[in-house]
């Protein structure tokens, strides 16, 4: 098991999170064709190596920034939406 730093309540196992998407997306506004909508939403990077993500963490129902590796799934941070960087 995998154990995640929610910056709110502090590690806890990957089993309380939820991944909700990669951070620095931009959800397209107003009348959005088909194709482009379609995009946003099924269309990701997923890139290898350092990425940066939210996530839902289900107990406490904060959202959070973290950074991780996808290949190594070392974890190298989290921090509330609000601040600049993990």
């Amino acid at each position: 098991m995998q154990l995640f730093p929610c910056p709110f309540c502090g590690m806890r196992a990957e089993t309380e999170f939820a991944f909700v998407a990669e951070a620095g997306r931009t959800r397209p506004e107003g009348l959005v064709a088909d194709p482009a909508w379609a995009s946003y939403l099924y269309e990701n990077s997923n890139p290898k190596g350092a990425t940066h993500e939210i996530w839902k963490h289900l107990t406490c129902g904060e959202f959070f920034k973290m950074k991780r590796d996808s290949v190594t799934h070392i974890v190298e941070g989290s921090a509330s939406p609000g601040n600049a960087r993990p």
